[in-house]
């Protein structure tokens, strides 16, 4: 696949096949040791068939070079886990074993442990065991067991233990890929926008990540001192030029930008494109002697000002927000960038959370407007359908800039459904459906009067997604809301006359969250009206348990949610903290441990 994009190596996962240390004459443990290699060589298996890197590869999987049943054997492991870059370890059993002397001690990993269900040998009973000792050490991990009872020479994982496994493995290598990147802001505050206020202990403590920053004005003096790649600036603006389609212009006479005014803006805008990507990640073919540009900032996700002071006197970010986000340029398919609109940090946090779980493209979007069946009708004629009619209305997600193009939806699956593919399945014919049904509108004046292009496109797809927000209350630290929900599929000409109540230059999507008859689930209004941030973060399908699960190993808890309880999976400690309010034991276990990196 690609390249790795970042410095350092990918996360790494070790299976540590733990078994009972008793040999003698009856040889406990010899008995024992193809069975319990066996259940590591399954996990690894499992991991690597189906956990992917960001940049495509499969999940690196090591195993302990032998079963583990004494200290001795703990620590040989540990010290190849130190040397193959180990963050993430899943110990596994069939049997009882030495808990203390056998479990991951370093507090510095993401611990998962399997326990075989069989009745030969109490596999559950070690489980249960190690675990109440990663509690009282202030080790959290997760605790994974089988709902059936299996023989003892089945090698098979039940698909209830998949789900677990993989739901761990998911999480705990986007939690680990983020250590030592960095989030790269361009500009500061903007308009006033609390998100865009940066945080810097929140991303080192909680996401062990530094922060760089830069001025605006670094592009523009890479523009005017050529410091950029000229040959795929050439590649960029000529394809770009040839597939991206020129929208209208919605602008008054008055305020229209002449036709060598808007081709000054199309050079401007991609060189931008072409800047903030080496300034994210660096670019070894920028011109000799600029050895110090070529290094970039090793940023994992980033953010753009903008407005005003940007906006006001150069063309906006737009173009280059959008196609840094969507899952392919004029190289064809690549690995999605994170770059939040607005600098708004949290959301470009929200949304690097989502990437690293789906290696899918995301979202940016303003929570812009509640539409109640009632307000539809009476503005339109047309009384809801499907899903929308199910949550009671829907939300109108809309923003010029940073929404990926693939969430126009116009890619399908094998059934002929809209669908956001992970970059590495986009294909030259799923490009160009994304290329012809979306336009590039000239910069609504008003909000840009530097101009430039917007990205406009109508989601005419049902697709299950997930949108989230990452919020920072004062006293309390962060917080994470999730609603899963749909996108909804109106009548194009139902569409157009709510949309063109907003701005018609910029994407447009309409979104019907899951009711769950619940808290703020009662109705799409009420999921609005508990929204904690004027933007969100938007991903295909329902990957609401998973941030759950990602939320717990770094310590965020989760403030509201609509994912069903079976699904959620956390550390096994959290049951000390309450298992009847499951939001409120989250609260005190997040409270308890404290971030990740702290």
């Amino acid at each position: 696949m690609a390249e790795n994009r970042f410095l350092g190596e990918y996360p790494v996962i070790g299976i540590r096949p733990i078994i009972d240390g008793r040999r003698g004459p009856l040889k406990v443990r010899e008995s024992l040791e193809d069975q319990t290699m066996n259940m590591a060589k399954s996990a690894a298996k499992l991991f690597t068939e189906n956990l992917k890197y960001s940049n495509g590869e499969p999940v690196k999987v090591v195993i302990a070079a032998t079963t583990i049943g004494r200290v001795a054997e703990a620590a040989a492991c540990a010290e190849k886990f130190r040397k193959e870059g180990v963050m993430i370890t899943l110990s596994v059993t069939p049997c009882w074993c030495y808990g203390s002397e056998t479990m991951d001690m370093d507090p510095s990993t993401i611990k998962g442990v399997w326990g075989f269900n069989a009745t030969e040998r109490p596999g559950a009973v070690y489980l249960a065991s190690v675990l109440a000792a990663h509690a009282q050490k202030g080790l959290p991990a997760f605790g994974i067991y089988g709902k059936d009872v299996q023989d003892a020479d089945d090698t098979t994982v039940p698909a209830d233990v998949q789900e677990k496994l993989l739901r761990f493995g998911r999480a705990a290598v986007a939690a680990a890929t983020m250590k030592g990147k960095s989030y790269l802001q361009i500009g500061s505050i903007c308009m006033g926008i609390a998100g865009s206020s940066i945080d810097t202990d929140f991303f080192e403590e909680y996401l062990g990540m530094r922060v760089e920053s830069v001025d605006e004005v670094e592009v523009i003096r890479r523009m005017e001192e050529g410091i950029y790649d000229e040959a795929e600036y050439q590649k960029a603006y000529k394809w770009v030029r040839e597939n991206c389609k020129v929208g209208f212009d919605k602008n008054p006479e008055f305020v229209r930008k002449s036709d060598e005014q808007k081709e000054k803006d199309w050079e401007f805008t991609v060189k931008m494109m072409c800047i903030i990507k080496d300034l994210m990640n660096g670019n070894p073919n920028l011109p000799e002697g600029r050895e110090e540009e070529m290094v970039g900032h090793n940023a994992i996700a980033a953010g753009f000002q903008g407005q005003r002071q940007w906006t006001d006197f150069y063309p906006n970010a737009d173009f280059a927000e959008a196609m840094l986000n969507t899952s392919y340029d004029w190289n064809g398919a690549r690995e999605p960038y994170i770059l939040a609109t607005e600098n708004d940090t949290l959301n470009g946090v929200s949304m690097l959370l989502m990437k690293l779980l789906t290696n899918r493209p995301q979202m940016f979007a303003d929570v812009r407007t509640y539409w109640s069946p009632e307000a539809v009708k009476r503005v339109t004629g047309y009384d809801l359908e499907g899903k929308a009619k199910e949550s009671q209305g829907f939300i109108h997600l809309i923003n010029s800039g940073a929404c990926c193009l693939d969430a126009c939806g116009e890619v399908k699956d094998e059934n002929g459904n809209g669908i956001i593919k992970e970059w590495y399945d986009v294909t030259d014919a799923d490009i160009k459906a994304m290329n012809d049904a979306t336009e590039w509108c000239a910069a609504d004046n008003g909000y840009f009067r530097g101009g430039g292009y917007s990205s406009r496109f109508l989601t005419r797809a049902e697709m299950p997604a997930t949108m989230i927000r990452l919020n920072l209350v004062k006293g309390l630290g962060p917080t994470v809301q999730i609603c899963e929900g749909y996108t909804v599929a109106l009548p194009d000409e139902v569409s157009d006359v709510i949309w063109k109540r907003t701005d018609y230059t910029w994407p447009c999507t309409w979104f019907a969250p899951t009711l769950t008859g619940k808290g703020p689930f009662t109705s799409a209004y009420e999921v609005m009206n508990h929204w904690g941030a004027n933007h969100g973060a938007i991903s295909y399908g329902h990957i609401g348990a998973d941030i759950i699960t990602l939320c717990s190993m770094l310590r965020i808890p989760v403030s509201m949610h609509n994912v069903s309880e079976d699904k959620i999976f956390r550390p096994a400690v959290w049951n000390a903290f309450g298992t009847q309010e499951l939001e409120s034991a989250d609260y005190h276990a997040c409270k308890t441990f404290g971030p990740l990196y702290k």
